[in-house]
């Protein structure tokens, strides 16, 4: 029943397949490069050279998953993302267990974004900070104006994801035109490389934190019924989202860390717009906030899609209330998205009080870790699906899966025992819930047997 519900939402909602290769890459980039790049290489200082090493395991560990769900996708062009792959693999329950843990880890995250956002834009302009409700409606009011944007259809989220994408990257590349500069005058002494400050444990601390930013490589694949052509699609737009991506987070950030000294840097609130003035002669920093609040509020837009959208599609594979999953002319599932808001409301408002250092901390490690759950349970979907003939056997995917797999367990690893304890906790808190749904299900059908 829950297959015929899900396919006969997918032919009802043909017509509504309207991202393209463009959108879907603005999908995956927007939703990564968000409110932390602009803090990241603060965050990094400590660790120097460290950092860039850092980068280039994560970078390739990314790419390792993100090979796996282009594979995934191609062989189950479904929506749900790591939902629909775990259904496939391990069965209802198991499914169900990751798509709880990461539609949790992306609420949650978003709530930072959203405060985030805001906490910038009051930068931009002072008298938002010197009203005390002012911050939280504000906020409010960006949540539930993104959420009406997904709830017009899919185009219209990604029209705005793509110009918003294309305009988070217009100071990004002004602060790397500036670093070429530099590295080019020679003026500016470099961070020299010792290899005595190089320790391997330095480099997991320094790749834990940049897992973070590069959160989001799947977000291509959960909306995949509203994709032209997933198939080819989705596949396409991950690996070059994640690969763009990547590369932008690793050059940018090197030469941060490289042309500032790591004390000011480690200090610093707003390291980017501190770098151009340094470098630049400019009183970037106002301008540079308004740039990063429209990055926070680009990367929400994409998230608001896919919290919206993967409760609707568990809806319609009668996992959550079907009623959850009933589509608008649009092909979008307003009620899920509705919900969705209503819970990223009641969590903004609990954290609101937190520091921004402390939330961001707590987000930041929490949303890598629930994540990291639902792309190691994806990479063992991978190898298991082949083994039954589920999809096309690839020694080479088994391969890349494998270290895909390792990966995850190691980054889980490195997030510490706090954040990997309460990821569990999310994962294991799907099960009480998974069995009232079921339980209500199957009094639904004896109600209607005897009735």
């Amino acid at each position: 029943m829950a297959d015929e519900v899900e396919g006969g939402a997918g032919r009802g909602s043909r017509s509504a397949r309207s991202l393209g290769f463009w959108m879907c890459s603005a999908l995956v980039v927007g939703n990564m490069i968000g409110s932390g790049v602009f803090m990241l290489p603060a965050s990094l200082a400590p660790f120097g050279w460290n950092a860039m090493l850092g980068w280039i395991v994560t970078i390739a560990g990314a790419l390792t998953i993100a090979f796996v769900f282009a594979r995934l996708a191609q062989a189950f062009p479904q929506a749900g993302g790591p939902y629909a792959y775990t259904h496939a693999a391990f069965g209802p329950m198991a499914g169900f267990a990751v798509a709880w843990t990461y539609w949790l880890s992306i609420v949650v995250g978003n709530a930072a974004i959203a405060v985030a956002g805001v906490s910038y834009l009051s930068v931009l302009i002072p008298a938002i900070g010197q009203v005390h409700a002012l911050p939280p409606l504000l906020t409010l009011g960006v949540i539930w104006s993104l959420t009406l944007v997904n709830c017009l259809g899919a185009r219209s989220a990604g029209w705005v994801q793509l110009a918003a994408t294309i305009l988070k990257l217009l100071p990004l590349a002004a602060v790397l035109l500036v670093a070429v500069l530099a590295f080019a005058g020679g003026a500016t002494p470099v961070t020299p490389l010792r290899l005595a400050d190089l320790h391997p444990g330095a480099v997991t601390g320094a790749a834990t934190l940049t897992l973070w930013a590069l959160l989001g490589l799947e977000s291509a694949t959960v909306p995949a019924d509203k994709v032209i052509d997933a198939p080819r699609t989705i596949p396409r737009a991950t690996l070059f989202g994640t690969a763009f991506a990547g590369l932008v987070y690793l050059c940018l950030c090197s030469a941060v860390l490289l042309l500032m000294p790591a004390d000011r840097l480690a200090h610093s609130p707003a390291p980017l717009a501190d770098f151009l003035d340094a470098h630049a002669g400019a009183h970037s920093g106002p301008v540079l906030a308004g740039f990063a609040a429209l990055s926070a509020f680009g990367a929400l837009n994409g998230w608001v899609l896919l919290q919206g959208e993967l409760p609707g599609v568990m809806a319609r594979r009668g996992v959550f209330p079907r009623w959850l999953g009933k589509t608008n002319a649009q092909g979008t599932a307003v009620r899920a998205h509705l919900v969705s808001a209503a819970v990223l409301t009641a969590t903004m408002l609990m954290n609101f009080q937190r520091s921004m250092v402390e939330l961001f901390t707590f987000i930041a490690l929490l949303s890598t870790t629930a994540s990291l759950f639902a792309y190691l349970f994806s990479a063992l979907a991978a190898i298991l699906l082949q083994r039954r003939g589920g999809m096309p056997a690839s020694l080479l995917l088994r391969g890349v899966a494998a270290v895909a797999a390792a990966y995850s367990l190691w980054a889980i690893w490195g997030a510490g025992r706090g954040p990997a304890l309460w990821g569990l906790v999310f994962l294991l808190s799907a099960l009480p819930v998974y069995a009232l749904m079921r339980w209500r299900e199957r009094a639904g059908r004896t109600a209607l047997a005897t009735g």
